[in-house]
This record gives C-alpha cells, structure tokens and sequence, in this order.
C-alpha cells in the first residue's frame, strides 16, 4: 500500500493539487475502509484486483478536482461527521467560529432559547447547535430542497431529531420570534467565482456561493430582515468573507444592532460578525 500511496501523492503534486499526500493517504484508507494509521501499519500488503478497481475510480475523480469530502461522503465538523454531497458546501473549520460565537453569546438563555439557521445546507451549524444546546428549539431552513434532505439525513444520524426544517428563502414560513438567528450565506462576489479553485468552483453548489455584485447581496437581507423575527435582546451572527468585516458591521450597526463584535477564524481571517438587538 505505501507504493500506492506514493503513486498517488505523486500523481496529485503533479497535477498542482494542494496537499498531494495527505489527499492520497485519506482517498486510499477510505477505498479499502482502514484508518489512515491502519495504513501506515500495512503498508507492505499487496491490494487485489477489485481494491485496484475502487482505488482508480477515486484518483480519477480526485484528478478532475472533486472534492475529497465528495469522494468519501462526509466530513467532520465540530468533531462530528456530517453527510456531504454536491447539493451541499462541504463544512469547513472556519464555520466552526460561527458555532462558537453563537453559544457564547446566548449562554444566558441556553436552556430555553429559540434558534434559526438560515441557508443551513448540510445542517453542521443547526446540528451542532441542537446537539450542543439540547434544550434549546432549533429550526433550519434553506431554499434548495436537495440540501435539506441532507441535513435531515445528518440530523437523524447525529441524535437532532427535534430540528424543524423549512424549505424556503431565508426566514419565510418561520418568522419567529427567536433568541438566536445563525446564517452561512453566500458572500463571494460574482465576479470572483470564476478565479476560485475548480475543487469549489466545478463542484460545490454554486447558489451557496454566490452573493452577487458586491458578495453581501444576501447578508444584507440578513442583516436588514433579522430585527423583524428577533426578541428584545436577540443575537444575530452571521459568516462573513475574510475582507467583509467592516461592510457588515456597519450594517448591523444601521439596522440597530449593538455590541457587534467580529470574530476572526483561526488562520486569522475576518469569519463573523455578531450583535444583539435592542
């Protein structure tokens, strides 16, 4: 296995694709179900036929840049893996700072609080906050009725049976009030979708990505329509572009939103904007 391993890495570096080895050990362990320290330990056994056949199938599709997360079928976010496929974005660490933010700011009303996640797609941040906050009501919606079955699917899986979900764009058919609106929309500007990598841009759903002319097409709609289904003392945070902070914080601050804080990701970057409202 370690001269498959190798082939692969090198077939990856070859064709620029980032993190070469890594992919390579993660797309083999999964096509013969090992963990990836199973096969640093085997890595002198010899695949058989049909092995070969799984593992070709998997570096073909890596080769035309599908996502890894697509070839395998889930992802970990907040240490829990989620179903993934095209109709969802695959789950990233910096969403995880959404999730944190949230909690954090509405301990006060943990074990009562209402929730909404808008564009939830695969449903991490939803999930995460049900699992993490039990008693708190969870709904999530999302315009793309494929997205939701996925998070339906993740729900079920991961113990978030009590999760409402609404197909439906942004808050209609749920219009609260709530303690907590979370939103990941799509904040990349037109323009630049093109420029992206084709791991994103050929494969992940282009209307999670798309925020129009200036990328703050929805996360204005967000911002300005959120006082509307909030309580007296409600908190919004929303996921932001890494160059978007001071534009959305101005416009929390327009739509009477006080204490907006932005909170950066973990390499750094500008990844959310949170206030409280009235």
């Amino acid at each position: 296995m370690g001269a498959i391993v190798a082939w692969a890495a090198d077939d990856f570096r070859a064709r620029g694709i980032d993190n070469p080895r890594l992919d390579a050990e993660v797309i083999v362990a999964f096509a013969l179900g090992l963990t990836r320290m199973q096969l640093i330990l085997d890595r002198e056994r010899v695949l058989v036929g049909a092995e070969l056949d799984t593992l070709r199938a998997l570096v073909k599709r890596r080769r035309a840049r599908e996502p890894v997360a697509y070839l395998r079928g889930f992802r970990e976010f907040f240490g829990r893996e989620f179903r993934v496929d095209s109709s969802v974005l695959v789950p990233r660490p910096d969403t995880e700072a959404l999730v944190e933010v949230a909690l954090e700011r509405t301990r006060s009303c943990s074990m009562y609080g209402r929730v909404i996640d808008l564009c939830t797609g695969s449903g991490c941040v939803a999930i995460t906050i049900a699992r993490e906050r039990p008693t708190m009501q969870v709904t999530a919606t999302d315009v793309s009725a494929r997205a939701l079955l996925v998070a339906q699917e993740n729900a079920l899986r991961l113990g978030a049976c009590g999760i409402g979900f609404r197909e439906g764009d942004l808050f209609a058919g749920a219009p609260g009030p709530y303690e907590l609106v979370t939103a990941n929309p799509p904040y990349i500007p037109s323009g630049d979708i093109p420029g992206l990598d084709a791991d994103v841009r050929d494969f992940e759903p282009r209307i999670a990505l798309d925020g129009g002319n200036d990328g703050l097409a929805i996360l204005r709609r967000v911002v300005e329509d959120a006082p509307d289904h909030l309580v007296g003392g409600g908190v919004l945070a929303v996921e932001i572009g890494a160059d978007q902070g001071h534009a959305v914080r101005a416009m929390f601050e327009a739509s009477g939103f006080a204490r907006v804080e932005i909170r950066r990701d973990h390499g750094g970057h500008d990844r959310v904007v949170s206030g409280v409202y009235g």
